[in-house]
């Protein structure tokens, strides 16, 4: 008899998975995760639907713009003026998302990211195993940093496409608060500013409920300080009053004889000076957290 050789089969090799801090901090958290996930990507659908009717919503603006006849505009059709109001809507809505993302970013951080970790205990746990309490931080707010800035930063810039010719009756004039964050490098730096503020709320409470409510009021006020000062940020300028202004200009302030205002050319010099404060500040209230953790592990 011939005998067979029995051939040994290779079993399977399984495919790598994250392993370490990384691996823990995106397990742990994968809740928060699934959501913002899911939240970018009906944003995207939503500014790409946004941008496909662009161009309906602006023939709708524009027979909108016409006198009222008594009956529809032979420029525009009912498709047209429904589209019209649709685009402006939806763009206003997605602006007011990117302009308040701060808020639950903070909480969430003060609450779930850091406060409930001291709170119950397993933050202790983990600089047991292995991890320090530094690199534990870190990676806290490293990983939260970064999807936050990349979606944030995503969306702004698919709001800003969908936006086409930035018409102001359609999308708002440039210096609307929420036009203003919601088109600009402000968005992510108020969402990573956020961040920061509940990681240092949650290091000084050690508690979850607190630590969320006192980032939500800090982010509140900071949120209305720069929002009532903007305008000062950057130098405006003055003009006659006979002058005629552009509809875009921001007018700061008026009297009898001259007009304060902010060309639209001052967007991007706003736009910096605002996001550097805000991340002044991040970068501050992050180092006040480390300052605190290494207080509390002595």
């Amino acid at each position: 008899m011939t005998a067979v050789t029995a051939t040994a089969v290779p079993a399977a090799r399984s495919l790598p998975r994250p392993t370490g801090l990384l691996w823990a901090v995106l397990r742990l958290h994968r809740a928060a995760l699934v959501l913002w996930g899911l939240a970018l990507a009906a944003a995207t659908a939503y500014l790409i639907w946004m941008a496909a009717i662009a161009n309906e919503a602006e023939r709708g603006a524009s027979a909108c713009a016409t006198p009222a006849t008594g009956r529809l505009p032979s420029c525009a059709s009912v498709e047209a003026i429904t589209a019209d109001e649709t685009y402006s809507h939806g763009l206003a809505l997605i602006t007011g998302l990117l302009s308040y993302v701060m808020f639950p970013v903070a909480a969430w951080a003060g609450a779930a990211l850091i406060g409930r970790e001291l709170e119950n205990g397993t933050a202790r746990l983990a600089w047991t195993q292995s991890v320090t309490p530094v690199r534990w931080l870190a990676a806290k707010l490293a990983i939260p940093a970064a999807l936050i800035a990349v979606g944030t930063g995503a969306a702004v810039l698919l709001n800003v496409w969908a936006r086409g010719e930035d018409n102001p009756n359609l999308v708002g004039d440039w210096y609307h608060p929420d036009v203003y964050i919601g088109t600009g490098p402000t968005a992510v730096a108020y969402a990573l500013t956020g961040l920061a503020l509940g990681a240092l709320a949650g290091m000084l409470l050690g508690r979850a409920l607190p630590a969320a409510g006192t980032a939500f009021v800090a982010a509140l006020v900071l949120h209305n300080v720069l929002q009532a000062r903007r305008e000062d940020l950057w130098p405006a300028l003055t003009r006659p009053r006979t002058a005629e202004l552009p509809r875009s200009a921001f007018q700061v302030s008026s009297t009898q004889t001259e007009v304060t205002l902010h060309p639209q050319s001052h967007f991007w010099p706003l736009q910096y000076v605002e996001s550097g404060i805000l991340l002044t500040l991040t970068a501050a209230s992050v180092a006040a957290a480390f300052w605190l953790l290494r207080r509390r592990t002595r």
